[in-house]
């Protein structure tokens, strides 16, 4: 397992971690299987979309915003049940696939980490499942 530290800057976020898990495999020249992308955290997710339009993120940043608004009357003390909430309904992790040495994503893809209870120190792990 490879842990991959990442600093976010704002309350939600969505930084694009395609490189750097892309870095981690030719690191380690792997060629074929699964990668894990896990995000250990409640309040940060991975998801995975559109990266040709920087509009994408805003899109869905704001879309969840008014979805899961930060102020909803909810019981959590420490005031960021919307960020766990958002965290939970986009998914703590991802698998992909790896051939010849490459993530396999579609043409307009890439692998984000959304924050959504910024600004924060987080870690991404990833683990390799080679193919037998």
């Amino acid at each position: 397992m490879q842990t991959i530290r990442i600093k976010t800057n704002r309350r939600e976020e969505i930084i694009d971690i395609t490189q750097l898990i892309q870095n981690y495999i030719n690191q380690n020249k792997l060629n074929s299987g699964i990668i894990l992308v896990y995000s250990p955290h409640t309040t940060a997710a991975i998801s995975v979309n559109e990266n040709a339009d920087p509009s994408v993120k805003s899109d869905i940043n704001n879309y969840l915003s008014k979805l899961i608004p930060r102020n909803s009357n909810f019981s959590h003390a420490e005031g960021n049940a919307d960020a766990h909430i958002k965290g939970s309904l986009v998914n703590f992790s991802q698998m992909f696939i790896v051939e010849d040495g490459k993530i396999q994503l579609g043409t307009w893809q890439g692998i984000f980490l959304m924050e959504f209870d910024g600004p924060r120190n987080r870690e991404i792990w990833i683990k390799f499942i080679k193919d037998i």
